[in-house]
């Protein structure tokens, strides 16, 4: 008898795994949807969606396993990497898809966002003021005007999986969109800065390292507290709060 597996669950979503069929139960309907259109649209392997109803979506598990995960060391070869790169290009440079997305903030209501939850993390006592204040700093090369890309708007490396040297498929495409690509890019490169290279060399085309570099510090800022809250380690080995650190 098959066994069912809590993947993840918080407040917002819980993802379930019963044999090879994976259950992503959703509050908003809205994530669930994007991430149907998503796979659809995306020029990369993404796993097959097997139905929809009402706050679940139920897709097909990928063959291979996960890149990777942040906070520890990635068995990936460099070529892997180089494959995953050359994927996000090719999503990158596809066609905008025809909503807007979560991650399409335009620079004033970045910075905002931004200082507000640095604020909070201060005031909370959740992270020394020193320590958001540098990475605020560096923070500021990621908020300038961008040309819109077909972004992932999440990935993190467990979301690419990989057989071999083969990417095999991306998953979890709720918060795609119009966005910055660079964004992704750090997001996939989070706490794994020994692999940007390989990432860079399949990715193919030259990237503002300072602004990739900015993105790691605003990614970290604005998790810290949503994870905390929600009963994730950002302080964990190799996790958010050390990338912040990283950066001193």
């Amino acid at each position: 008898m098959e066994e069912v597996e809590v993947v993840v669950a918080h407040s917002e979503r819980v993802t379930l795994r019963v044999g090879d069929v994976f259950l992503k139960v959703d509050a908003d309907q809205a994530r669930l949807d994007v991430e149907a259109e998503a796979v659809a649209l995306a020029p990369v392997p993404t796993p097959e969606v097997l139905w929809r109803k009402p706050s679940v979506l139920a897709i097909a598990a990928l063959r291979g396993r996960r890149l990777g995960r942040l906070g520890e060391p990635s068995a990936a070869s460099p070529a892997a990497w180089a494959a995953a790169g050359a994927a996000i290009r090719r999503l990158h440079e596809a066609p905008l898809p025809p909503w807007t997305g979560r991650r399409r903030r335009d620079p004033g209501e970045l910075a905002a966002e931004l200082d507000g939850e640095c604020e909070l993390l201060v005031a909370n006592g959740i992270l020394p003021a020193g320590l958001v204040a540098r990475n605020r700093e560096i923070a500021e090369a990621a908020i300038r005007p961008w040309t819109p890309a077909f972004i992932h708007g999440d990935l993190q490396i467990s979301h690419v999986f990989v057989d071999g040297d083969e990417v095999t498929g991306i998953l979890d495409w709720s918060e795609a969109g119009r966005g910055d690509a660079l964004f992704d890019l750090a997001t996939f490169t989070l706490g794994h800065e020994r692999h940007l290279g390989d990432v860079l060399a399949g990715y193919g085309t030259d990237v503002d390292l300072d602004v990739l570099r900015a993105w790691w510090s605003v990614r970290s800022l604005l998790g810290v507290r949503w994870l905390v809250e929600h009963g994730f380690d950002a302080f964990a080995p190799g996790c958010e709060v050390d990338v912040l650190r990283s950066r001193m």
